[in-house]
Formats: C-alpha cells, sequence, structure tokens
C-alpha cells in the first residue's frame, strides 16, 4: 500500500497514476489518498510503518514540514528542504525529492523545451517552487528569478540556490512588483508553482497577462484544471503553454520506480489521465 498524504487530496489524479502502471506490471499494489491537515502530520507519519505502508508521495502544504520527522533524506531533498516522496525500510523514513527532476522531464518531453542558458522565472517558494528553482538551475539555466507574494521568502529561496549554483544568476521579485515584469520580459520559461489557478482560487491567475509574450514557455504545474487562468491567457499571447498534467506523471513514475524497484510503465501512466491528448490540445 502506497498513497498521498496532503490536505486536500480526494481529488489527486495521482491513484489513477499509480493503479494503472500497478495494474500493467501485476504488481499487488493500491495506491490511495491520505487526506492529513497540518496539525495531524506528526502522527501519521510515524505511524506509517506500523501500517505496513510502503510508501507515500508528500503534496501540499506538507513538503517542507515533514523533513522534520524523517530518518533520512536524500542529499538533492536536504539541499532543496523539501520532499515530495517518501520511502519505507523496515521502520525508517527516507524522504526523496521527485518534483525537480519530474519538472525537467516534463519540460524537455513535453514542452519542448532547452534549460541550458535559459532565462527563466519561478512564481512562488513553497516546496514546488524549490525544488523547480534547484532543478532549473542545476539543469544550466543562466538566470532564475524567484516571484513570491512574500518577497522575504523569495529572497531566502534566492539566497540558496545562488550558494548551490554559483554559475546561474539567481533573483528574487515581489510578484506584483516592476521586478518580475522585468525578468518575464528577458525570459523564455515561465514556472507557476502555486496553487493560485485551482481550487477555489481557479479563478486567479498570479502573473498579469499583458506581462507575457510569444517566446515564453507557460508552464504551470496544476493540472486541475486542466487549463488554467494563466495558461488560456498565455496562449492568447502567443506563448507555448504545457499543464501540470506532465509533471504529474514524471514524478510520479520516479517515485514509483523508488517504491518498487521496477522501471515505471510511462507509457500507461500517461494514457490514465490522457496526458498525450492534453499535450496535442495545447500545441493546437
Amino acid at each position: 500500500m502506497v498513497g498521498v498524504i496532503g490536505d486536500a487530496v480526494r481529488g489527486s489524479f495521482s491513484p489513477r497514476i499509480h493503479n494503472a502502471a500497478f495494474a500493467a506490471l501485476g504488481l499487488n499494489w493500491r495506491y490511495v489518498a491520505f487526506p492529513v491537515t497540518r496539525d495531524r502530520l506528526a502522527d501519521a507519519l510515524r505511524g506509517l510503518p506500523a501500517l505496513g505502508i510502503a510508501g507515500a508521495n508528500v503534496t501540499v502544504p506538507h513538503k517542507e514540514a515533514s523533513l522534520a520527522y524523517l530518518d533520512d533524506t536524500t542529499e538533492e531533498a536536504r539541499a532543496i528542504g523539501a520532499i515530495n516522496t517518501i520511502q519505507i525500510t523496515g521502520q525508517r523514513l527516507i524522504g526523496h525529492n521527485t518534483d525537480g527532476g519530474g519538472l525537467l522531464d516534463a519540460l524537455r518531453t513535453d514542452g519542448r523545451a532547452s534549460i541550458p542558458g535559459a532565462r527563466v522565472v519561478i512564481v512562488g517558494a513553497g516546496g514546488a517552487a524549490r525544488a523547480a528553482a534547484f532543478a532549473l538551475a542545476g539543469a544550466g539555466a543562466a538566470a532564475v528569478t524567484i516571484a513570491n507574494r512574500n518577497w522575504d521568502r523569495a529572497a531566502a529561496l534566492g539566497d540558496v540556490v545562488r550558494r548551490a549554483f554559483s554559475g546561474c544568476a539567481v533573483d528574487a521579485a515581489p510578484l506584483d512588483g516592476e521586478g518580475v515584469t522585468a525578468a518575464l520580459r528577458e525570459a523564455s520559461l515561465l514556472v507557476q508553482a502555486t496553487t493560485l489557478g485551482g481550487g477555489a482560487e481557479r479563478s486567479i491567475s498570479p502573473v498579469a497577462a499583458d506581462a507575457l509574450h510569444p517566446g515564453l514557455l507557460v508552464m504551470d504545474m496544476i493540472y486541475e484544471p486542466r487549463e488554467t487562468v494563466l495558461l488560456r491567457e498565455a496562449r492568447a499571447r502567443g506563448c507555448r503553454t504545457l499543464g501540470g498534467l506532465s509533471m504529474l506523471v514524471y514524478q510520479g513514475a520516479r517515485a514509483f520506480e523508488i517504491w518498487t524497484g521496477r522501471p515505471a510503465p510511462v507509457a500507461v501512466m500517461r494514457e490514465a489521465v490522457g496526458l498525450d491528448r492534453a499535450i496535442s490540445s495545447e500545441r493546437r
């Protein structure tokens, strides 16, 4: 048994992806959603080994807070300061971060993006944004600007990434300021890594439409709705777009391999959520 731990996971597509993969490989595994509020996170994580759970994904808002309750983490996850995957070995909880690798897989495979030398703007400063910043800087981006409503959080993340990747120009900007608009003028990639645009906030775009331009690939990590307000406005302004389903599949494939030790049937996982149809729609 594996599953996803988060505050609002009942509508997660991850069970579809993983259960289709388990069935395709004939594995006697099952993936379920575990709704867990902030105040019950410690209890939930500490109880996983006793329940015989083999592993878990961790999503909003627990990616950073979970670190305090693990027995070990990978070097990458420690550097990022956030996890999204837990491997359970005996009684030990081991934290991994597959978000960054999944993002790069999605951008390269479905976004047809070239990262080396790119100038990137990341919206957000939470766990998903942290993974994105480390992955893109590590993949050779020339510049990364982190834009967030809370400038202090953006600046703190920028400092960490700058120290880790001296060859990447890292900056921070308030989300509603001229700094982010100026960064977007020079950018070839925008990665939206907040919850704005989904759930109760699905009518909101965190980026002003007039800051978007046709030379931009706009990637939104939100996958429900499949076309967020940001993606709709980006397409209207001639941008290439990529929804969050692709990253969901590829980070999930990496988690699947950590838990099972088997190559993930990526084609099956893509089909389970209609990813190829979604990509075709985005490219029309």
